[in-house]
């Protein structure tokens, strides 16, 4: 048998381990292809694509993020090859099975679960013409009707092969994000999560895991993203990983979902002394800091000693974080949920992701949906409208806020000048991406695109329509943030010059000797032309970066920018009487 396995990923940078682990556990009996797409791929060149293998049997993983294309794809490749079997499997059809076997009348087969054993005893029968009802965990169909065998009992993991060694994967170990898994399952019980729903943890063999992340490293790897739900769940084992990817970790980067209230602080002062600086990266979902809320979705979480965990991570200066919120749990309103905001804020993670509730198929929050009046989308990816205490208004004026969030915070563009605004200007973190939101939606600008200049001008029109206490230092600190963006001397600034440059050449010329002995240069006034920026400013910026201090006054900032790609920078007083 000719046999495919394919998928939509988000992008071409992201791999599906869910693909790979089918064929390394089909084989040796059956040889199957791997065939990765994105959702950007056009479905007839993808149905083009396919139909030029002419497989036999083809199998796509499901997501929400790819379902809808899927189907739309299935339905042409059904008219083309109608021979072909079509398996569907992944998180998004394991539940409510029956719903998409009437939906698509076009797939033979689906896989709930654990996909790995059940593709494979499927594959026998196909090609044995066997009984499919002996196949535990399937969908078939027989005659008209849709038939579901019993559910499957959860794999012993050890038992499946390597699916990171595939030769075909070892040209582009360097360019895609390697998606590896230490165990699967998840202690606790959240109600919106898909892994609330399988009962305890199981681990993969520690020295298996050590074997392929050597392998992984050695043949190029940069980027490995773990998928555990709760890395850090067994101790022991977290620490012997962590102790293993700093003594091999090659230059190559991990990232890893931790429960950050559960970090023990040895662990924490393990990992601040040890790890080197930007190799690992924690991913920690907060969702909400109310706890009622928490409660009513049944998720423990101390946000006190979450706080302390991602505090003396922060302080260690060596692990960046992304931490994850959830607009529209129950009983979240509005207020509540601008406090939760700002609660999380407050920690200054590296990223703050601000994202909406999704009713999955299959969690108990959908199951809760009529009790607290959720409206949600039809379709994948099922994104809530709202509930009984946050309008559809309200949840709009959030999404509003969760744009400025992603181009002001999280792109680290303007953090000298957004983190002056939220300490000084504005009442929290959260008015001043909400009221900039607003503003931006008002403008239209969310329509149109914007390079990096526009994210200057469109921040000072609106701050022109607020009542600054200090305008000139704000001014200030958005050309710092412009200039410092850039390896080499930008060619036009957001600004009109603040002198002339008669004025220009003349400190130029009188500051050389405090720019040569700031910067550690030996540099000619020529040179001083062609590399060095000068601004005048009302603060000490070099003061504000590196102390938080603002230290008013006439200061000029220079920028040396140097030829083979790098900047530096310093601030002198100016010398008024001059």
């Amino acid at each position: 048998m000719n046999i495919v396995v394919t998928t939509l990923n988000a992008k071409y940078i992201h791999t599906c381990l869910a693909l790979r682990l089918l064929k390394a556990y089909s084989a040796p009996e059956f040889s199957v292809e791997m065939v990765e797409f994105t959702i950007k791929d056009p479905e007839l060149n993808v149905v083009s694509d396919l139909f030029t293998r002419r497989p036999d049997v083809i199998g796509f993983s499901c997501y929400i993020w790819n379902i809808e294309k899927t189907i739309q794809i299935v339905k042409m490749l059904k008219k083309v090859l109608p021979e072909t079997k079509i398996v569907l499997g992944g998180p998004e059809v394991s539940y409510d099975t029956e719903y998409w076997m009437n939906r698509v009348p076009e797939v033979d087969f689906i896989v709930r679960g654990e996909g790995e054993e059940t593709f494979k005893q499927l594959l026998h029968q196909l090609e044995s013409g066997g009984d499919y009802k002996s196949i535990a965990g399937l969908a078939y169909r027989q005659e008209e009707n849709v038939k579901l065998t019993m559910s499957r009992p959860n794999l012993e993991i050890n038992n499946i092969p390597t699916p990171y060694r595939f030769e075909d994967d070892q040209s582009d170990l360097g360019k895609r994000i390697v998606y590896f898994e230490t165990s699967r399952g998840c202690p606790f019980q959240c109600q919106f999560c898909l892994s609330s729903i399988e009962v305890g943890v199981r681990y993969f063999n520690i020295e298996k895991v050590k074997s392929d992340l050597l392998y992984l490293i050695d043949n190029g790897a940069k980027m490995i993203k773990f998928i555990d739900r709760t890395f850090n769940i067994k101790r022991d084992y977290a620490m012997e990983i962590f102790q293993f990817l700093i003594d091999n970790h090659g230059g190559c980067e991990f990232q890893f979902e931790i429960t950050a209230d559960i970090m023990r602080p040895e662990v924490l002062e393990f990992l601040n002394e040890n790890a080197p600086k930007g190799v690992f990266r924690f991913e920690i979902g907060v969702q909400s800091t109310n706890d009622d809320t928490n409660d009513l979705v049944k998720r423990r979480q101390n946000f006190k000693k979450l706080a302390r965990t991602v505090t003396l991570v922060k302080e260690g200066g060596k692990i960046d974080q992304h931490l994850d919120l959830i607009a529209g749990l129950p009983e979240e309103n509005y207020d509540s949920f601008k406090k939760t905001f700002n609660d999380v804020f407050e920690l200054r993670p590296e990223e703050l992701q601000l994202g909406f509730l999704k009713m999955l198929r299959g969690t108990g929050m959908r199951a809760m949906a009529e009790k607290f009046h959720y409206k949600y989308m039809d379709h994948a990816p099922y994104e809530f409208l709202s509930n009984n205490v946050l309008s559809f208004a309200e949840v709009t004026r959030i999404k509003r806020a969760e744009d400025i969030l992603e181009k002001f915070w999280n792109d680290h563009r303007l953090d000298n000048t957004v983190e002056y605004l939220i300490d000084h200007e504005f009442d929290s973190p959260f008015d001043f991406f909400q009221r900039f939101g607003d503003y931006w939606d008002k403008q239209g600008w969310g329509k149109i695109g914007h390079q990096f200049e526009d994210l200057f001008l469109r921040l000072q029109a609106f701050l022109e329509t607020e009542t600054l206490k200090k305008p000139a230092v704000v001014e200030g600190l958005m050309k710092v943030d412009y200039l410092l963006h850039y390896k080499q001397k930008p060619r036009k600034k957001w600004w009109d010059h603040s002198f002339s440059k008669e004025q220009l050449n003349e400190w130029r010329s009188e500051y050389l000797d405090v720019i040569e002995s700031n910067l550690s240069i030996n540099i000619h006034e020529k040179g001083a032309q062609k590399h060095i920026v000068m601004e005048e400013l009302p603060f000490d910026a070099t003061k504000w970066m590196n102390e938080g201090i603002m230290v008013e006054g006439s200061f000029l900032f220079t920028v040396y920018y140097h030829p083979k790609g790098a900047n530096e920078f310093f601030t002198a007083k100016v010398n008024v009487g001059a």
